[in-house]
């Protein structure tokens, strides 16, 4: 299969996330028919003045500055990567910024990451599977150079920073792997087949470089059974999002078909929906993941994310995109990695 890359795919990214989160960021906690009662007809949803983002954004950009102080430092690694991402979601728990309804799985652990003794494995929320982890991972399937192994295991570790659980974990992979994949070009109806095939190929292998004892604090006998169990979680809901990638109408509420994606593996399953249901119509994409009844700022950055990664930065009009909070820092975060 002959790809092109995506012109311009990092800035695309994080653009388009931002502006998805800024979009759902009001509808969320919000059932669909008070969207649109409030907001009206949802293709044509608009974005509010000022397009203020959520934490979605806030920690997306503090995985970004994360990786590049990690990568300034020489080649990526765990010992490399885990020190400025804790710096970097130390001080986001301590901004006066950080008022933009945050999960509580963020708060407290990032409350005990502020205590440097404590090794991070112990801050971490094992029980933990909320799509806080995933929803901010884009960076990762964006810096080129990586390996694969650097890639998986950079996506998990930062994941699991916060969110302990396997399927936290799995699902950030994944995310980042998708990131990746349509910034190289994969084409959106292979999406679904090839991140199953690589679902499948990782389903036993545990990071250990990267998460080091983290599978002890779970109740599983080897860390393969630890980390396959959020492999299965997130093959499942791969398997329903095969399905409503045929049968559902666009013009049902997203959740009723892959999950409200309060949960990882569903805001990940939803927020692909929503892009491979008009993966040439952006701003379309965006906002059928703003009107929905889940976690719609999370399911509406993830969708952001996807559209950016396979469109490039031409995917989002200049007027949105010139009143995008934080837009400065994530047009230079971009530059520095786009093709």
């Amino acid at each position: 299969m002959t790809t092109t890359l995506t012109e311009r795919a990092a800035t695309g990214t994080l653009v388009g996330l931002a502006l998805g989160d800024a979009l759902g960021y009001p509808t969320e906690f919000h059932d669909v028919p008070s969207i649109l009662a409030k907001f009206g007809p949802w293709r044509e949803m608009e974005l509010r003045t000022p397009a203020m983002v959520s934490d979605d954004t806030q920690m997306t950009l503090a995985v970004a500055r994360g990786l590049r102080a990690a990568m300034d430092r020489g080649v990526l690694g765990p010992m490399r990567l885990v020190r400025p991402l804790r710096e970097e979601f130390v001080d986001w728990y301590q901004s006066p910024q950080n008022n933009r309804a945050p999960g509580n799985t963020c708060l407290r652990a990032c409350c005990l990451l502020k205590d440097q003794n404590l090794p991070w494995q112990e801050a971490s929320q094992i029980g933990s599977k909320g799509c806080g982890a995933n929803m901010r991972v884009a960076p990762v399937g964006l810096v080129p150079g990586l390996s694969d192994e650097q890639r998986a295991g950079a996506a998990q570790l930062q994941a699991a920073l916060t969110h302990g659980h396997p399927t936290g974990l799995a699902a950030s992979d994944l995310t980042a792997r998708a990131v990746r994949l349509l910034s190289q070009g994969a084409r959106p109806g292979d999406l679904v087949g090839l991140l199953r095939s690589y679902a499948l190929a990782n389903r036993g292998q545990y990071h250990e470089r990267w998460l080091g004892d983290l599978w002890t604090r779970g109740q599983d006998p080897t860390p393969g059974q630890f980390i396959a169990r959020g492999w299965d979680e997130c093959l499942a809901a791969l398997d329903r999002l095969d399905v409503a990638v045929r049968h559902a109408s666009p013009e049902d509420d997203p959740c009723l078909a892959t999950g409200a994606g309060w949960v990882a593996e569903e805001a990940l399953a939803t927020g692909l929906l929503c892009f491979l249901q008009f993966p040439d119509e952006p701003l379309t994409a965006l906002r059928r993941a703003a009107c929905s009844s889940g976690d719609s700022d999370s399911i509406a950055c993830l969708t952001g994310a996807f559209a950016g990664a396979h469109l490039g930065a031409e995917a989002w009009p200049v007027e949105w995109a010139d009143r995008i909070e934080y837009g400065t820092e994530l047009v230079t975060l971009g530059a520095l990695w786009d093709s």
